[in-house]
């Protein structure tokens, strides 16, 4: 849950008045507690089924959440205290590692137009070393884009192949590019 987490603290982040308009039909306490969280973990007060509605905000229909939906139930009767044991093999446990991992992989996917946007802001809004937080283009990245984000190494990814095309036409783009390479230089795979 920690994944769906982060991604609908990424869309909170990008997107906030999409993710405010997420919140209709939630409590005036819920809905405000949301709106000011500074963790994605806050997002655990709400039920995990319930929380897996943000992901509409990226184009899951519903049929693709009630599949992750259904990795939940799945979870939860495999460690729950009544002493089933879902994995009774190796083979079985490799079978739900291999779909949670592409379900992973799926909402990636959806969630590409948000680290982009995310990616694009943080580029224009952090490329003079003079306005921002830390000097040094690396740290900016860390702390910034990384830490602030909670991006994954496939969300870094998806910033690396980042098209600077249409930044190209701006006066600062020799700063943005330097930004944009300092990426590179600290997160590509060598």
């Amino acid at each position: 849950m920690s994944f769906i987490y982060f991604n609908i603290w990424q869309i909170k982040q990008a997107q906030p008045s999409e993710f405010a308009m997420g919140l209709i039909g939630f409590s005036r306490d819920v809905e405000k507690s949301l709106l000011e969280a500074t963790s994605p973990f806050v997002f655990s007060a709400v039920s995990e089924r319930t929380i897996l509605r943000f992901l509409k905000l990226i184009a899951c229909d519903n049929s693709k959440i009630g599949t992750y939906a259904k990795l939940v139930d799945d979870r939860n009767e495999s460690a729950h205290p009544n002493g089933n044991i879902y994995f009774s093999t190796e083979a079985a446990l490799v079978v739900k590692i291999t779909e949670i991992l592409r379900i992973v992989d799926e909402i990636q996917n959806y969630s590409k137009p948000v680290i982009e946007h995310c990616y694009r802001e943080f580029l224009l809004q952090n490329h003079d070393p003079d306005e921002r937080e830390y000097p040094d283009a690396s740290d900016q990245i860390r702390e910034i884009l990384i830490h602030e984000n909670y991006l994954s190494q496939r969300d870094i990814e998806i910033c690396l192949a980042y098209d600077l095309g249409p930044q190209k036409n701006k006066a600062n783009f020799p700063l943005i590019e330097a930004l944009h390479q300092s990426l590179c230089d600290n997160y590509a795979a060598e």
